[in-house]
């Protein structure tokens, strides 16, 4: 999957020729693909970069689309400057057994671990610095919303590199990571909650009589159109939704009934469920 045209870069290179860090992505899926992707598009070269993958098959692809060279752990933790870790939670304890030895002064880590606190990787790691992020997935199209939270022994130059790196795909903001399950929460699940509030709209167009593939476009198309409104106007979305909002017309019948079903409610209770999981993660490795 290539992210973005990583052949137009001539505009985003920077200007200044100081050395950039090498950046090592541990676990090459679909988000750890959209960082490298979006590094490239940045104005990162192929050789300022590696990553780890299990799967041969799937290392050959990525080099091949990226020209990235894929390596073993070890030999990212000995190159790397920066390890940026992007595995899965469950799968993290063998990945610290393998670094614990291998780190060095000076080196960063960079955890997009979802739920996994900073004082895990510090207690199996030693006194290094150690970033959390939470990303999501519109990273793939250049879109992401990361937050970023410093461990004990990160500087403000550590944030400052890691803020360099997330901008080259998406927003970011910086936090303090008591407030990063809720970031999970909210802006780390967001996408699915989007996307499972259009597939429901889709299934009401077609229990409506539309074609699939017509309800399909109009629902994309106004979704895409409301999030423009959304962050391209300083209005608060009560506003914008009552501009929608005539009376006694078909959008205020309409939101009477997501009211008398509990949308609003229900939303809530499924943000914090999804907080209390990630606090779960977390608590898994303690």
């Amino acid at each position: 999957m290539a992210v973005f045209d990583k052949s137009d870069t001539s505009d985003t290179k920077h200007p200044d020729q100081q050395v950039k860090p090498v950046i090592a992505v541990l676990g090459a899926g679909k988000i750890g693909e959209a960082l490298m992707s979006g590094l490239l598009h940045g104005g990162h070269t192929a050789d300022e970069l590696l990553f780890t993958e299990r799967h041969p098959e799937r290392a050959a692809e990525l080099t091949d689309t990226y020209g990235i060279r894929g390596v073993e752990i070890e030999e990212a933790a000995q190159l790397a400057d920066v390890l940026v870790v992007a595995v899965k939670p469950q799968d993290i304890e063998p990945l610290l057994a393998t670094l614990g030895p291998l780190m060095t002064p000076g080196q960063l880590v960079v955890t997009l671990c979802a739920g996994l606190p900073t004082t895990l990787f510090e207690n199996r790691l030693g006194d290094i610095p150690v970033v959390r992020v939470m990303p999501n997935t519109p990273m793939v199209v250049g879109e992401a919303m990361s937050a970023i939270s410093a461990g004990a022994h990160a500087t403000t130059e550590h944030m400052a590199t890691v803020e360099k790196m997330l901008s080259c795909v998406g927003q970011v903001v910086e936090l303090p990571e008591s407030q990063l399950n809720a970031v999970t929460a909210l802006s780390g699940s967001g996408p699915a909650y989007f996307f499972f509030l259009v597939e429901a709209m889709i299934d009401a167009g077609i229990l409506l009589g539309l074609p699939r593939a017509i309800a399909e476009k109009l629902i994309i198309q106004s979704a895409v159109g409301s999030a423009k409104m959304l962050s391209d106007s300083d209005a608060h979305p009560v506003i914008l939704r009552e501009a929608v909002t005539s009376p006694a017309g078909t959008t205020i019948n309409a939101i009477r009934e997501l009211e008398k079903h509990g949308v609003r409610a229900a939303l809530l209770a499924a943000i914090e469920a999804a907080r209390d999981r990630a606090v779960e993660l977390g608590r898994e490795h303690e």
